[in-house]
């Protein structure tokens, strides 16, 4: 914000003299350099922004254009995939007017309209997806911290050459198995339910291919 305001205070002051042209090219530059670098570094949010600015003192500057296309397009990816389809909707619509051509932006809009489609479809199917949704991610992601502790007693035999370490291993390995196993029978129901909104043929929600709870 510091720079920002400096840069408009010298710009105004430097356009009361006459001499703007210089000063607006060197706040384009600025601002598209920083925007690169934040490119470059993956911080998207600050890449729009910079071109953003680059942009409000000259619309038609092609590298501040280009990079505020790439830039939006990469934050509305962002925004897409943690589920903000309205905001990722919106910052594919301001960079749209920059190169309406852009086979990113339109690819982009279009998969966010196709997922709003479905998202539809699914909660008028299965209203409560959500809550099974993430309760099935948090039983996989315990099934990495499951693995890890079979790996921890594997790499401990290396040094211990103690066969317990190995038993541990191995009683760990099957209660995973099994876990694997109940977690697949939750997935086949929880896709079926996002489907049809019923249960699977053959299957319960109170009993072994249950949602709810998750043990």
């Amino acid at each position: 914000m510091i720079v920002r305001s400096l840069a408009v205070l010298a710009f105004a002051a430097l356009a009361l003299s006459g001499c703007a042209g210089p000063v607006e090219r060197w706040i384009v530059d600025t601002r598209v350099h920083q925007g690169d670098d934040a490119l470059a570094r993956g911080n998207v949010g600050d890449a729009e922004l910079s071109y953003r600015l680059a942009l409000k003192v000259d619309r038609n500057d092609e590298r501040a254009r280009e990079g505020f296309v790439s830039a939006a397009a990469a934050l509305a990816q962002v925004q897409f995939e943690k589920g903000d389809f309205d905001a990722a909707a919106a910052t594919l619509a301001e960079a749209a007017p920059y190169d309406a051509q852009s086979v990113r932006l339109i690819a982009l809009h279009a998969a966010i309209e196709n997922a709003k489609l479905k998202r539809e479809i699914v909660i008028g199917n299965y209203p409560t997806y959500e809550l099974a949704g993430r309760q099935l991610q948090k039983a996989y992601l315990e099934l990495n911290d499951a693995n890890k502790v079979i790996l921890k007693d594997l790499k401990r035999f290396d040094y211990t050459y103690d066969t317990s370490d190995l038993t541990k291993a191995i009683k760990a390995s099957y209660d995973l198995q099994q876990d694997v196993a109940r977690n697949l029978n939750r997935l086949v129901a929880y896709r079926q339910l996002v489907e049809s909104g019923t249960p699977a043929q053959g299957q319960s929600t109170t009993t072994g291919g249950s949602l709810l709870p998750l043990p």
